[in-house]
Formats: C-alpha cells, sequence, structure tokens
C-alpha cells in the first residue's frame, strides 16, 4: 500500500537521524600548542567566504588562518577500515577550499571506512613571500599534521601504518612535498607529538600545481624524491585552465624513474576543481580507481 506524503518525510525524517547518531562528532584538534613556528601572523581574523566559482558553483572558502588545526572526521566503527587521509584543501596558498576539497572529501572517504583529517593550513602567505611560489609555513603544518595523527592514531581507531595524504590544486602540491620531505623536519621538536615519524604511508594529488617548473620539463624548484618516498597517485586533465595537467605528468616521470610506486591518470576533459563530486563528468571516476590503487597496496582491509 502506498504509505501518504507525510508518512514518508516521518520515515525519511527518522533515517536522518539515525544516521546522524550512528556518526562520529568532529573532532577539532589544535595543530600548535603556541604560535606556529616561523609564522609571522596576520593583522586579519580568520573568516570565512562564499566563492562563486564558476567552475563548480559557490563553495565555502576559509582564509587568514593563523591558527592551524586538524578537524577529525570518523566512519562508523562498523565500517572503519583503519586507514586515514590528511586531507589539504587547494586555494592557492591564499585561501582553503574548504566545502569542496575538505568537508565533501572527509565525507566520501567515511563513507568507505576511511578517516578523513581535514587539516587546515596557515593562509594567505605571510608579508614578504613571493607570489607565485610556495609559502614556508604550510609544509611545518603538514608535516606536523602526519606526526599527530600517528601518535594519536589509537585514540582515534587509525592504524598507524595506513596514513596517507591527499591534496587538492595547491594542496596537491603541499601533499607531495609532505610526501618527499621525510627526512628532514623543518621545524625544531616541540612536543612527544613530533616522536612520531611525519613521513605518510602514501599521497594522493588532484589537479596539482607547483610540480613542474615554470619554463622547464623538470621538478619544481626544491622538489626532490628520495629513497622511501611512499607510493603516490596523480589525477589531472588535460583541459585544466587552472592548473596544466603537465605538473602530473612530470612528478609521474620522475617518480618513475626514481623507482617509486606511481599511478597517473589524465582525463581528456573536466577542467578544475573536481574535488570528488559525482557528476557523470570523466574525473567522477577517479574516486572509484583510487580506492582500487589503495586496495592494490593492502590500505583497506578491515580492522581486526
Amino acid at each position: 500500500m502506498t504509505q501518504p506524503p507525510s508518512v514518508l518525510r516521518l520515515v525519511a525524517l527518522l533515517l536522518a537521524l539515525t544516521a546522524t547518531a550512528v556518526a562520529a562528532e568532529p573532532i577539532v584538534v589544535t595543530l600548535w600548542p603556541g604560535a606556529a613556528p616561523g609564522d609571522a601572523g596576520l593583522a586579519a581574523a580568520e573568516k570565512e567566504r562564499l566563492y562563486p566559482s564558476k567552475i563548480v558553483g559557490p563553495t565555502k572558502l576559509i582564509t587568514n588562518v593563523t591558527q592551524p588545526a586538524l578537524t577529525v572526521l570518523r566512519p562508523p566503527p562498523g565500517l572503519n577500515t583503519g586507514t586515514a587521509m590528511i586531507i589539504c584543501p587547494g586555494g592557492g596558498y591564499w585561501d582553503l577550499f574548504w566545502e569542496l576539497e575538505g568537508e565533501e572529501v572527509a565525507a566520501w572517504l567515511n563513507s568507505v571506512g576511511i578517516t578523513g583529517v581535514i587539516l587546515k593550513y596557515r593562509v594567505p602567505r605571510r608579508a614578504g613571500e613571493p607570489k607565485g611560489e610556495p609559502p614556508p609555513g604550510p609544509l611545518l603544518d603538514a608535516q606536523r599534521a602526519v606526526s599527530v595523527v600517528r601518535s594519536r592514531a589509537a585514540e582515534w581507531g587509525i592504524d598507524p601504518q595506513r596514513i596517507g595524504i591527499v591534496g587538492f590544486s595547491a594542496g596537491g602540491h603541499l601533499a607531495l612535498a609532505t610526501a618527499t620531505s621525510f627526512e628532514r623536519r623543518r621545524y625544531e621538536r616541540v612536543d612527544a607529538h613530533d616522536d612520531a615519524s611525519c613521513r605518510p604511508d602514501f599521497a594522493v594529488l588532484c589537479y596539482s600545481g607547483f610540480l613542474k617548473a615554470k619554463d622547464r620539463d623538470e621538478l619544481w624548484p626544491g622538489l626532490s624524491i628520495p629513497p622511501g618516498t611512499p607510493p603516490v597517485l596523480l589525477t589531472h586533465t588535460s583541459d585544466d585552465t587552472i592548473s596544466s595537467s603537465e605538473h602530473s605528468a612530470i612528478m609521474y616521470l620522475a617518480l618513475k624513474r626514481a623507482g617509486i610506486p606511481a599511478e597517473l591518470h589524465i582525463y581528456a576533459t573536466g577542467d578544475h576543481d573536481f574535488g570528488v563530486r559525482q557528476n557523470g563528468r570523466l574525473p567522477s571516476s577517479w574516486t572509484q580507481l583510487c580506492l582500487a590503487w589503495l586496495r592494490s597496496f593492502g590500505l583497506l582491509k578491515p580492522v581486526p
């Protein structure tokens, strides 16, 4: 028998409330016990704004970050695989695309049993830091983030050997820089969290910038690929109007030549900022390819 609309609405509401009750509340952790090291600070207060993107529509941005933090979003206990990914939103190192490349990514990760940890790293560039270059502060925040998550892994239901990092646009550069700079921490030890390794176990880079030198087919100055660099997955589109797919192609070749496990997907169309949205466009398949890639390394095994 067909139920009246009022009953259907009530059922839908109860289901939504049940899902909300099952999902763990976000955990917000300040990254540094005091001021972020090496930071000149900002006079303006942190703020959110709605960005009218022509590519993806309105989306929330965060800027003026002086107190870096982690937002930990955990999957339901019965779904948890023990794998975690630190999420680096893009924004050109000026802003953080918090909704499109942060909250939406964490929701997708939770749906497949992965803990999503959104990194609120310091933006925008500080006074005196050159435009068109990655600033130094975010890498310190990302290294600290990996160590904090690893040191608190048991508390958050995470396998300390399955902590990856995923980045979008400028955040892709940050993810790669973190995955390749583990041999030298860029700040002095702060506390016991820093006794845990700052090397992520894998890295995922989406439509990254700052990987290829401006006028040459070689890596961006300052990037190198040491032995022990973790596996890397790269995805991009050929028609990206913000960051050329050559950034990912050059990085893939460098990783391959260095003997690092790497996988590259360049879609014919899809432009920039495709995130994890399932909208029927070509790049929307990258999330399933990513899961297959993770499984190939045994990174999505259920928690015992």
